[in-house]
């Protein structure tokens, strides 16, 4: 999607708490408007397991920044299937378990590493915005930083949110296929522990300034897409 006005490539970065439905949403929306999707949250969980993987003690700060640092992280960008390859090996389903969720945090917690892979994910944005896989067109990158820290010159910026009970369910289902109380309270962990923690070194639970904020605590997953690409269409000056 290249901005009819100025002809330049279209950057719509989306922060927001875990749950809020933002993998889902901006995969569509790149989708439905031909720009790359950037996942960086996936980034810090193939880090994690790349840690986990070379015996790193993910309480040695300076050992978990080096093993980022070295990471051999190959990132594919098409919202039709995002795939994440490390040192060759498809980490996709992998960094989605139990085993990552529950440590993720004390990764993306640690400042240096947080550092190492914005510079892999400014690159990536570089990327899109010069050809790759969108041809130029553009991408929608999410995340709990890129509004912020990572892309704060984006052409739409948005934080999807909702209520901690929506988002609690929506993970339950999507982890255990229902969201009875059993699955909700097995699932808080990943949730508002890692929300709690992770909001210790980046703000992504309330917009900053110019960051339009959609709440999908009342929408399903197709109204949600269609409030976010209106958002996107609005801020652009582009039709429906």
């Amino acid at each position: 999607m290249v901005d009819v006005v100025t002809g330049t490539p279209v950057v719509v970065a989306v922060d927001g708490p875990s749950g809020s439905g933002k993998s889902s949403v901006c995969r569509r929306v790149a989708s439905r408007r031909g720009l790359a999707y950037l996942d960086t949250g996936a980034m810090y969980r193939a880090a994690t397991w790349w840690c986990l993987e070379q015996g790193v003690d993910l309480d040695d700060g300076d050992a978990v920044a080096e093993a980022v640092r070295s990471m051999p992280l190959v990132v594919g960008v098409d919202p039709a299937g995002p795939t994440f390859h490390v040192d060759g090996t498809d980490v996709g389903e992998a960094i989605r378990g139990s085993a990552i969720s529950t440590v993720v945090s004390r990764v993306a917690t640690n400042l240096r590493a947080r550092a190492e892979l914005g510079d892999r994910q400014r690159h990536l944005i570089a990327v899109e915005r010069d050809g790759g896989f969108s041809g130029g067109r553009g991408v929608v990158a999410e995340g709990r930083d890129i509004t912020t820290v990572i892309a704060p010159d984006a052409d739409v910026r948005l934080l999807l949110t909702a209520s901690e009970e929506v988002r609690l369910a929506r993970r339950a289902t999507e982890l255990h296929g229902q969201a009875g109380a059993a699955a909700v309270e097995a699932t808080r962990d990943q949730v508002v522990r890692r929300d709690r923690e992770d909001s210790t070194v980046v703000d992504f639970l309330t917009a900053a300034d110019g960051v339009v904020t959609v709440d999908s605590s009342t929408l399903d997953l197709e109204e949600t897409v269609e409030a976010v690409l209106a958002v996107v269409d609005e801020v652009l000056g582009r039709p429906a």
